[in-house]
């Protein structure tokens, strides 16, 4: 069965996308649809793309993997297509499509960073729909990509994209904070690069809170003190102090 998908976006979820379902034999990417069409120079010469949004083909599945806040004046544009309309979107309700007799959300949960193209292999899918017939059709869609596809509704997809923005966006911004302090003090930030991986790698054999060490999770008040009198930035202070108070509280 060959199923037809015409991909609306040009940014880092929209070029993974494209890469992946182009490289899958029993679907056929019809067309890349974008704004700007030096944007779509990712799809140029391998499918057609284009700017026009009143030039649609027809398709089984429309994918709009554009900004949350696009996704409803995009879908209105496609609410003649007769396709099924998905967006993207982690954060973003289903009947944000509109009021279509055909409308899903296809939600691959993993960060994108521009110009890096990453297997979905192990990234897992979300799937939701409006009805049977087209959440059967998603799920092969996922299935070709991942072997790991989902149901949710939206309040669960809501769910997991806060989680998401505590374990990736966060953390990201505590490597942030750890490099600016080693680069304060001309020390390589590379050296703890086999600690964050190993930090999360732990989570293969062991629960979050079962993971925890360092000197909150002791109680070690001394070693807490010495750290704050070291650092100098206010907003650093703050954070350790936040954070610090966070893990002695739930550890007790």
């Amino acid at each position: 069965m060959m199923i037809t998908i015409v991909l609306v976006g040009t940014g880092n979820v929209a070029q993974n996308l494209f890469q992946a379902f182009y490289n899958v034999a029993d679907i056929e990417v019809k067309q890349v649809i974008g704004r700007n069409e030096n944007h779509l120079s990712f799809a140029k010469n391998k499918v057609s793309i284009n700017t026009d949004f009143n030039q649609i083909p027809t398709a089984d599945v429309y994918i709009l993997a554009v900004s949350d806040d696009a996704i409803a004046l995009v879908a209105e544009k496609f609410k003649n297509s007769g396709g099924l309309i998905v967006h993207t979107s982690g954060g973003t309700a289903l009947e944000v499509i509109g009021n279509q007799n055909r409308a899903g959300v296809f939600y691959p949960l993993q960060t994108f960073t521009k110009g890096k193209l990453i297997s979905f292999d192990d990234i897992p899918i979300c799937l939701e729909a409006t009805n049977k017939t087209d959440l059967h059709l998603l799920q092969i869609l996922g299935k070709s990509l991942s072997k790991t596809v989902e149901l949710l509704n939206s309040e669960q997809r809501r769910t997991l994209h806060i989680a998401a923005v505590f374990v990736n966006n966060f953390t990201n911004y505590m490597y942030t904070i750890g490099e600016e302090i080693c680069a304060e003090h001309m020390v390589d930030f590379k050296l703890l690069h086999p600690l964050i991986k190993e930090t999360a790698a732990k989570l293969d054999d062991l629960s979050p809170k079962e993971s925890q060490t360092g000197p909150a999770k002791r109680g070690d008040q001394k070693t807490l003190q010495n750290h704050l009198k070291f650092i100098e930035n206010k907003h650093q202070r703050e954070l350790y102090t936040l954070l610090s108070n966070a893990i002695k509280c739930k550890h007790g």
